[in-house]
């Protein structure tokens, strides 16, 4: 497998609106209840946070634990592994709040 098609599964994983932002609400072993990321997160749509947190766990970054009890209590935390992500997303915010200011593009000569 090359890096450009591993990067790719990598990047796969991790597509969508909503995935990172619920990633960084589930970081540091917090285990929260699917109305806390609605409430946490509002501008996305149940359906999509339904959505998103299946790929997630479809992936094997996201584990859902359902309790026993009436009325049901659905949890979800990272697993290790998706855990450990945090790292690599802490240095993707450190890369980008380095980016440089954009330069002003110059007006060409004959526009003066």
């Amino acid at each position: 497998m090359s890096a450009a098609s591993g990067i790719e599964d990598a990047i796969q994983m991790l597509e969508g609106r909503w995935k990172l932002v619920i990633l960084f609400h589930l970081f540091g072993g917090k285990k929260l209840r699917f109305s806390d990321l609605e409430r946490a997160i509002p501008a996305i749509s149940q359906k999509m946070l339904i959505q998103q947190l299946r790929q997630l766990e479809q992936d094997g970054i996201v584990a859902r634990i359902v309790h026993a009890q009436v009325p049901p209590k659905v949890e979800y935390h990272l697993t290790d592994w998706g855990q450990s992500l945090c790292p690599a997303l802490d240095e993707l915010l450190t890369w980008a709040e380095k980016r440089p200011t954009p330069k002003r593009q110059r007006r060409s000569p004959k526009s003066q």
